[in-house]
């Protein structure tokens, strides 16, 4: 087991995005994780597997070293913090933005402007935090951790701090987008310890991940 390589990927669009780039490196996943029950998956590559796991949870599993590596987004390692994990890379994949967002009605820009305390619903308190804080807005945080969009709808928050792609399942709900506090992409991340023991197939598998990056 000392030997194998073990990838922390979530399914959906981050484990869609890392194929290619594993193709690169010569690992080809063998079973569709959506027709799947496994939660570990075989490689054509014999002493490599990937481990699925809840996005949030992909750093966790690399810092204490259920995982050697890992794929993850940006706002997933803010919200963790980055600690014992080596970030050598930004894939450039899944990417999105973490905005503000209110019901169509609210007025958000002249609450700020008056000094409002608001209410604001989301799972990315760290960032929602350092945000608002840095705006000199004063706010009580509301921490979901999933339909988001229900929280101004239902009074529970007056805005929403929550990954955007598209905007249309905002829109869905007739809230807009007020503020984008930052871009998000996946980084590959790896266990400090496992670069160490295990340095010639993961050294193997960054270089190749990053001579596959699409260039900006």
């Amino acid at each position: 087991m000392n030997s194998t390589i073990t990838l922390a990927l979530s399914k959906g669009r981050i484990f869609e995005e890392t194929l290619p780039l594993l193709a690169a490196a010569g690992i080809e996943v063998l079973e569709d994780p959506e027709k799947s029950r496994k939660l570990i998956l075989p490689t054509n590559q014999p002493h490599v597997r990937v481990v699925l796991v809840r996005a949030s949870d992909v750093p966790t599993y690399v810092q204490y070293g259920g995982a050697d590596l890992g794929v993850t987004g940006k706002d997933t390692l803010i919200e963790h913090g980055g600690q014992g994990l080596f970030q050598p890379l930004d894939l450039r994949i899944a990417r999105c933005r973490v905005s503000v967002a209110v019901r169509s009605d609210f007025d958000y820009a002249r609450a700020v402007k008056q000094g409002s305390r608001l209410k604001v619903a989301t799972k990315y308190t760290a960032i929602a935090r350092d945000f608002f804080a840095a705006k000199g807005v004063h706010v009580d945080m509301i921490k979901l951790y999933g339909s988001m969009e229900l929280a101004p709808l239902t009074g529970l928050a007056d805005a929403i701090v929550d990954l955007v792609s598209t905007g249309n399942t905002l829109k869905a709900n007739h809230l807009v987008e007020v503020e984008r506090i930052m871009d998000i992409s996946s980084h590959l991340v790896v266990n400090q310890a496992a670069l160490k023991l295990k340095q010639a197939p993961l050294r193997s598998i960054i270089d190749a991940f990053a001579g596959a990056i699409a260039p900006e």
